[in-house]
């Protein structure tokens, strides 16, 4: 077997005859780097090249890897990667960190982005709907760094997250009921808590009968729904031209007849035009957003709107008529699960209040105050 580091060297001495090489230029290669030539080594120099100009060049093995759900490099000498447990380090290692960044220039190119010393990081979706982030050396530390979100290979079901106990059957009848009665609402929580995957399979439980058009910065949302329309923003290209907000894609949503709007992760001034349109008559619109409780929302929101050029008396009118319940994430080490629900409403002052009415630690479940007025939100 042919070591990385050979495989290397080849490539720089291929990359000077300006053609696409053959296997007599291989063996060529080979020899001036003093290894031994056969057909076994010639093989697994032409396989090692090829590999590297297709997918993730070394890390496309670990695609496969049973529930694999992201794959982070930090630098050349550390690959690391997260099936359900929390991030494990790999043996893969890069030869140094110009073939990191030559992996990372590569993926961004084949989504007509650019990423060099100009422009040193990309935040982009690959074809195969992989969810690519790369910052360069000099900027980032020990090199290179590459953040891959892999999208499930199957449809999670509502149904899948109560039997892996992310969602407690006593709460599951709530979350059917704030679909059928389209009740607008957020999930909240941190990184890589479920709150796209659980707004997933929330939306497969829309009667098919109803359009829901999905607007998102990066296409993640994956409903099982036969009526889905998405819309993915994009930043300006290198002539500056071509950039697509998320603003402005919530505002084309509007005017495409939806029955849902879904905002996969509300994140910027976006928010103003959602409130808009979820107080103007567009029911059940839904979206995700980072807190770190149910209470934390309410601030949350506000910077968000502070973005968009809302006041925080504004945000807080909007918010109060617009979202009425939230659902909060957890993750304790492979489960991601429900573990907060309130009810968002105007308090005395007119600031945005929100009150829990189900909560969950551990193995104990807790009533909130609010669980009345949820009930008859839903009845």
């Amino acid at each position: 077997m042919v070591s990385e580091e050979t495989v290397g060297l080849v490539r720089q001495h291929l990359a000077l005859i300006g053609r696409s090489p053959t296997a007599h230029d291989i063996a060529d290669a080979l020899r001036a780097t003093g290894q031994v030539v056969c057909d076994e080594h010639v093989l697994d120099v032409f396989q090692g090249i090829s590999r590297d100009c297709v997918g993730l060049g070394i890390l496309d093995p670990l695609l496969a890897l049973e529930g694999i759900t992201d794959i982070v490099v930090n630098g050349p000498h550390k690959v690391y990667v997260d099936q359900g447990h929390g991030l494990e380090l790999t043996e893969v290692k890069f030869l140094d960190d110009e073939a990191v960044r030559q992996l990372a220039v590569r993926l961004a190119a084949s989504v007509g982005r650019r990423l060099d010393d100009g422009s040193p990081f990309v935040d982009a979706r690959l074809a195969s709907g992989v969810r690519f982030h790369g910052i360069l050396a000099g900027i980032s530390h020990p090199g290179t760094c590459l953040s891959f979100r892999i999208p499930a290979k199957t449809h999670i079901t509502f149904e899948d997250w109560i039997r892996r106990g992310g969602v407690d059957p006593s709460v599951a009848e709530i979350l059917h009921r704030l679909i059928d009665k389209k009740i607008a609402f957020l999930v909240s929580g941190g990184t890589g808590s479920g709150k796209t995957t659980l707004l997933s399979s929330l939306l497969g439980l829309v009667p098919a009968g109803e359009r829901l058009v999905v607007v998102e910065d990066s296409r993640e949302l994956n409903p099982h729904h036969p009526h889905c329309i998405w819309l993915e923003s994009r930043p300006a290209n290198g002539e500056d031209a071509g950039l697509v907000t998320m603003t402005d894609l919530v505002r084309q949503a509007l005017r495409m007849r939806p029955d849902r709007l879904v905002v996969g992760e509300v994140r910027g001034g976006e928010l103003c035009d959602l409130l808009q349109a979820l107080n103007t008559g567009h029911e059940g619109g839904c979206g995700t957003i980072h807190a770190n409780c149910v209470a934390d929302l309410p601030a949350r929101l506000e910077a968000l709107g502070a973005l968009g050029g809302l006041s925080p008396t504004a945000t807080h009118a909007q918010v109060a008529s617009a979202f009425r319940v939230v659902i909060h994430l957890i993750r304790r080490g492979p489960v991601r699960e429900v573990a907060q629900i309130g009810v968002l409403s105007r308090g005395s002052l007119g600031v945005v209040e929100a009150a829990l009415a189900w909560s969950k630690t551990g193995d104990h479940i807790a009533i909130g105050e609010a669980m009345d007025d949820l009930k008859a939100l839903l009845a």
